[in-house]
Order: C-alpha cells, then structure tokens, then sequence
C-alpha cells in the first residue's frame, strides 16, 4: 500500500490510564489515575492530489457518508428514552459468582469523531473507562509516529498493537492487545481499496492463543460484505489451527442482523442473539443508534466461555453496547463525559464482550 503522507494537529487526548492485573474479574468502577493535560498529535489521511479536480476516493467517501453523514449528528438522540425501564442489564451476582480463571475483555471499536475522522478525546475516554484487553479498532490513521502516543492514552504504556500499512486516503483496520502479539499481518481485501484484513496472534496467559481479526466491511451491497466474511472465513481455516481461540470484531456495516454477512460468518463463529445491549435494551451500534454495524464474533470454543460483562454493580449477560448518553451511573466509568458518544460525527458505539479462559 501507499505510505502515509503528512497529517494535521486535531485534538487533545487524554494520558493513559492504569490497567488492572488481567486474572482478576473486570470491573470499571476503579477510578482512574489523573489524567496529562498534554498534547497529543492526532493526524489524518491527506488525499493524494489536493488539487481542485481531484476525484474523492470511491471506497472512503462511501464511509464518510454512510457512517458519518447523515446517520451521524450532534443534535442526534438515540432511539431509547432514557426513562425507560433498563432491559439490558441486571444486578451482578457477588464477585464469588463469576468463574476463576484469566477474564478477557474483547471489544469492536470505531470510535473516531470530528470533522477529521480521527480518535479525539471521546473515544479515548470510552477506552480508558471500559478497559479492553484486545481491541479490534477502524479508521486508525495516524502515522507510526503518533500511533504510539494514542494507544499509551488510551490503553497504556504496556499494550501492543498492529495497524496496517495505511494507503494515503485509506481507513486502516488494527488490533490491540494488553497481551504479547507473536506475529500478525494483512490479508488482502480485493474488495476494499482502502483497508484490508488485519490480524493477530495473541500469546494469552494459560495453554490456547488468541487469534484477532479487525475488519471494516464495505456499505456497497450486503452480496459484497457476504463475499468479503466468505475470503476471510477461507483464509482463517487455512492459516489458526483448529485448537486455538478466534474472534472477528469490527464493523461489518450490517444494517439488520438477518443480513448474509452474519449467516456466513455462523458458518465458524457464533452469530446468534443474545445480542450486547445498552442498559435499555437496544443492540443497535450506529451513531443514531438504528443499525447493527459492530460486533465481536467468537469461535464457539471461545463463545462457550462468555461471561456478563460487569460495570459497577451490574452486569450485561451477552456483553455491552456502550452508549455515554443514556448510561448511568456515569460515575461507574469516569473519565466518561455524557456527551461522549455525541461528540460531532461520532462513528458508533464501542461493543464489549467478556469471557473467563481456564489458567495452568
């Protein structure tokens, strides 16, 4: 792919924050350390002719209007009353509930807001106050020498990640990982001509890896988001060994759950409802909370491990959509602001799912 050209200041964001021992069961009422108030270089993607006649790359302008505009808006509410009765979660068990072993947080996330599309301090804050152990993240277009600098804010100093090589208009996939990355790299998308497969072998503490796949499937016909979870489903039989553990997250730009992008992904993950929800009971991921665009896909060998995920005193029995506008309590996940999944073209919502792995 083509290398990154220069890129522009956007935004302040936020230091990163402390993350708990892994083999402990996740909860995100710690509060968080204080937070740098120094500046960040966040950079985005210049196209490659500024020219006045330059013609807009077919694939980016295609997700800028479908994923930012119109279905993307500050005034936009979500379409849950935050009166309603909460549906989506219950009060958690006591801690001696949740099974022993290594807890493992998964997350799908594309999160960049602004008129840059880039991760500005919303989307950090999201990430710092959920606290995923791997992520599997979109439209990460910053330049080697600030991708560091964002995931030291977000997730912290320790964490490892890999992003692939970003062609000069492209909305490149990556994964991180609070564990050790033992090889990782693209695959290909024929499809897409502006961000590929990415993945990622995963050294989990205890005797089966993790293999992670970031993917960001086209809005062009649900034919073509089938086709591309088709490749991709081939290309993993070929290359993870039936033993170890799978997860696919991104945003496959589904926009209802019968699509044939999840039919076929069924084929070797697990699809099905229970779907994550906010605490209102709303599955849906879109800015405007309507479509079904995110989600973390397991190998049954991993899905069969779910467990809720716990926020505070409660927990969500088949994960977390994550939605700063009708959450509460807001205190269980400081540093979170209330307008934080409203910021300005803000992409989706982050999906959260957690699971409890055996340890030697």
């Amino acid at each position: 792919m083509r290398p990154l050209l220069p890129l522009a200041l956007t935004s302040l964001l936020f230091a990163a924050c402390s993350q708990p021992p892994a083999a402990v069961p996740r909860d995100a009422t710690a509060p968080p350390p204080e937070v740098a108030d120094a500046p960040l270089a966040e950079e985005v993607a210049a196209p490659p002719d500024a020219g006045p006649d330059a013609p807009p790359d077919a694939d980016v302008a295609e997700d800028v209007a479908d994923d930012v505009s119109p279905d993307v808006s500050p005034d936009v509410s979500p379409d849950v009353s935050p009166d309603a009765a909460p549906t989506g979660r219950l009060p958690c068990a006591p801690d001696a509930g949740m099974p022993a072993g290594l807890h493992l947080r998964l997350a799908a996330a594309n999160l960049t807001s602004g008129n840059l599309q880039t991760y500005e301090a919303p989307g950090v804050r999201i990430f710092q106050a959920l606290r995923p152990d791997v992520v599997m993240i979109q439209e990460f277009r910053y330049s080697a020498g600030t991708q560091r600098a964002l995931v030291d804010a977000a997730f912290g100093a320790t964490f490892q990640f890999v992003v692939e090589e970003p062609s000069t208009t492209g909305i490149p996939n990556g994964i991180v990982s609070r564990y050790p990355i033992l090889e990782s790299g693209e695959w290909d998308d024929p499809r897409a001509t502006d961000r590929d497969f990415v993945w990622a072998h995963i050294d989990l503490p205890g005797p089966v890896d993790l293999w992670a796949f970031s993917v960001h499937l086209l809005r062009s016909s649900p034919d073509v988001r089938a086709s591309q979870a088709s490749d991709l489903l081939a290309r993993i039989a070929a290359r993870v060994t039936p033993g170890d553990h799978v997860v696919v997250g991104g945003d496959l730009n589904a926009n209802m759950e019968s699509e044939p992008v999840l039919s076929t992904f069924g084929a070797s993950l697990r699809v099905g409802p229970p779907y994550p929800l906010d605490q209102l009971g709303n599955n849906r991921t879109s800015g405007n909370r309507s479509r079904p665009y995110d989600w973390v896909l397991a190998r049954e060998s991993l899905a069969a491990r779910e467990v809720p995920v716990r926020v505070g005193a409660w927990c969500y029995p088949a994960g977390l959509v994550f939605d700063s506008r009708v959450f509460t309590p807001l205190a269980d996940v400081a540093p979170v602001l209330p307008e934080d999944s409203a910021a300005v073209n803000m992409q989706h919502m982050l999906v959260v799912r957690d699971y409890v792995l055996p340890m030697p």
